[in-house]
């Protein structure tokens, strides 16, 4: 249950007050009749979950008294989980209530188990959202700028790259594009004790034409060539004592590569157009999306190349594949937004939730923060959806009938949750899950979670 455990109930029908408040023996239930005391009781306890009756005084038949408490409760508590209350023939408000931004809706009459389940799956959405807050502010270090992560795939990233960053050994970071590549080699620079004084220098191999490419990074002498007019260094140098980023390495064409191939294995360089080698102190991380070892097949990569440079692999999985962190990454880059561009949107909508989870993300982390920055500026409603994310009917290529892949992937969320919830003690863990200790630690060693 929330720290928090306190439980507005706006009724007024005393009757019914007294029905809600012996359900929620376990809450520390307040009460209301009215638009004014409500509030008054949201800014004095600013209660996480408020129950809402539509039909409020003094226009019992006309559901604006409802919607209007509604809209000023979210306006002083933006975060605070409003059910509202309808009668049988008021489904049509409660739809326009949720759309005005609250948790969910439940129709009369009173059953106290429907009323329970609503609130307690609330309350539990919040311990949710709490614990996401918690993980993502605990993952986010300095040196590791820009990188979110509580998947136990980008922990493990994480620290290899802490484990590394110290030595200069020649890294070679693998994976799709939008990964957050770039992110991992700087975090390499800037946990080195040796390199993160000097400079860190990134160059795309991509994005610079193959006739340009190697004055850009050997540099040149005068004269080298028609419009050299003075000596110039190129990127390697200027990484001299620092770091050298070389961005989409399986693109660097052949006949660079036995020229790299030197300077990796002698760190000494030529300008183009001079004879004089120069010696370079630089650490080099590489990075690629594409598969080196078919290119290596097909000619266009040289092995020996690929070896120099795959002294450390490191391989940066896929946004659909990390575990709990699309949401995470999500509301980070919502709360980004919403404040950079000074809007008040509420968050995200159920289905919006629902249809990033289930989203391949091709273009990873890079096109879901793009989706999100253009959903915030461009929506008109309370809360972003599916359809302002762009993926109402975007197709889904995530789902997984494996019986066994989904119970070891359930059981693994329940088990750290459960731990976070107890700091990482096996004992209370196994008594909120339901299980034995042994059984609890049984699980902990198949599933191969640290504890």
């Amino acid at each position: 249950m929330s720290e928090n455990n306190k439980l507005l109930v706006v009724e007024d029908d005393p009757g019914l007050q007294s029905q809600i408040k012996w359900c929620f023996e376990n809450y520390e239930v307040l009460t209301a009749d009215d638009r004014e005391s409500a509030l008054d009781q949201v800014r004095k306890h600013r209660p996480p979950v408020v129950t809402l009756d539509l039909g409020l005084p003094p226009h019992e038949d006309d559901p604006s008294e409802g919607l209007a408490t509604l809209e000023q409760i979210l306006q002083i508590e933006p975060a605070t989980k409003i059910i509202v209350v309808t009668g049988q023939d008021e489904k049509e408000n409660a739809v326009k209530a949720v759309g005005l931004g609250a948790y969910d809706f439940y129709t009369k009459p009173f059953e106290p188990e429907i009323i329970s389940l609503i609130v307690n799956r609330a309350y539990r959405l919040l311990e949710l959202e709490s614990e996401n807050q918690r993980l993502m502010q605990g993952t986010v270090h300095e040196p590791f700028d820009g990188v979110i992560a509580c998947s136990p795939q980008m922990q493990s990233v994480c620290k290899a790259v802490e484990r590394v960053a110290p030595s200069d050994a020649t890294v070679l970071l693998l994976g799709e594009s939008g990964t957050g590549k770039e992110l991992c080699a700087r975090a390499l620079h800037t946990l080195s004790p040796n390199r993160s004084d000097g400079r860190f220098v990134a160059i795309n191999c991509a994005a610079i034409p193959d006739t340009l490419l190697e004055s850009e990074l050997f540099g040149y002498e005068k004269g080298a060539f028609t419009g050299a007019n003075k000596q110039t260094k190129g990127k390697i140098e200027y990484a001299d004592g620092g770091t050298l980023f070389l961005d989409e390495m399986g693109d660097l064409p052949l006949a660079l590569q036995a020229k790299m191939l030197r300077f990796l294995q002698e760190r000494v360089i030529e300008r183009v157009g001079g004879h004089e080698p120069i010696s370079v102190d630089v650490r080099v991380v590489c990075a690629t999306h594409q598969n080196l070892r078919e290119k290596i097949e097909q000619g266009e990569f040289r092995e020996d190349l690929f070896y120099r440079i795959s002294e450390i692999p490191l391989e940066i999985p896929p946004l659909r594949d990390r575990e709990g962190d699309i949401i995470v990454l999500a509301r980070f880059f919502f709360d980004k937004f919403n404040e950079a561009h000074g809007r008040k949107i509420r968050g995200f909508s159920k289905d919006a939730l629902s249809a990033m989870e289930s989203y391949s993300w091709p273009g990873n982390v890079r096109e879901l923060q793009n989706r999100i920055k253009r959903a915030v500026i461009m929506t008109d409603g309370k809360q972003i959806t599916a359809a302002d994310l762009e993926l109402s009917n975007a197709p889904s290529d995530r789902m997984n009938f494996n019986l066994r892949d989904l119970r070891e992937k359930v059981e693994r969320q329940a088990i750290m949750r459960a731990l976070s919830h107890v700091d990482g003690k096996v004992a209370p863990a196994a008594e909120l899950l339901g299980v034995s200790r042994p059984t609890l630690y049984d699980l902990i060693k198949k599933l191969n979670i640290s504890v």
